[in-house]
């Protein structure tokens, strides 16, 4: 265990820095962006190292997967960030342990946060997911909202009981006009951050940037990164 905490406060010092360089590149002060570390597919003994640590977020993308993680851990002061696709049946289990819900995509899934949140006496953070890859569809290839559904879909979250909407979210695209130009993409999404403001001026949460574009994210303005790989190591493959 002391080989794995010693090899995880090194990674985590590393990106620490790469967040730091990145905040004065931009003229931004390093508390301004806060880090989220990824732990899906890690067990719950690196969660106690990265708490140990001093990481105050952590973020996890499979109900199956989090729910136990965060009974495990329910004794460390985390906030749970939920950012994988959600399906309205695992959403009475989300609300369980999330603290924020990243990838609030749909209405039907509003609905049942709010109908969950109220029952568990909780308060729930949403981030609207955009997909700037959106098509013909509407949503994009690893889910999320086009651009012009943002503004319906927020104002339902702000008006939906035990729900808090934060902000925004988004996975730079793999196709269309914004694959491989991940700093345009989050330029774009800090501005339609600039345009849910007018209507929601608390909805300041930007969560954009990973492992590889964490640099692009902050340059743009993004508030939180999230990070896995480089914090943690390469994935373990799952069974």
């Amino acid at each position: 265990m002391t080989d794995r905490k010693d090899e995880i406060a090194g990674n985590l010092a590393r990106v620490e820095e790469r967040i730091a360089a990145a905040c004065a590149a931009a003229g931004r002060s390093r508390d301004e962006v806060t880090l989220i570390v990824v732990t899906k597919t890690y067990p719950a003994a690196d969660v106690r190292v990265l708490a140990e640590l001093g990481v105050r977020h952590v973020a996890e993308n499979r109900d199956q997967e989090a729910a136990p993680k965060a009974a495990e851990c329910s004794d460390l002061p985390l906030t749970w960030h939920f950012v994988g696709q959600l399906q309205t049946n695992k959403v009475r289990s989300v609300v369980g342990y999330a603290d924020v819900v990243q990838s609030v995509d749909r209405p039907r899934l509003v609905v049942a946060l709010s109908k969950e949140a109220v029952r568990a006496g909780r308060e729930v953070g949403c981030l609207i997911q955009v997909a700037l890859d959106a098509g013909e569809s509407g949503r994009g290839e690893r889910g999320g909202v086009a651009p012009e559904g943002i503004g319906e879909l927020a104002d339902l979250v702000a008006r939906s009981e035990g729900l808090r909407l934060d902000g925004l979210m988004t996975v730079a695209p793999l196709t269309g006009q914004y694959a491989g130009r991940q700093r345009a993409a989050f330029d774009r999404l800090m501005d339609l951050s600039t345009d849910l403001r007018r209507d929601h001026p608390a909805a300041t949460m930007v969560s954009a940037g990973m492992s590889a574009d964490l640099e692009h994210a902050v340059a743009a303005g993004a508030t939180h990164v999230r990070v896995g790989t480089a914090v943690l190591g390469v994935r373990p493959r799952l069974g």
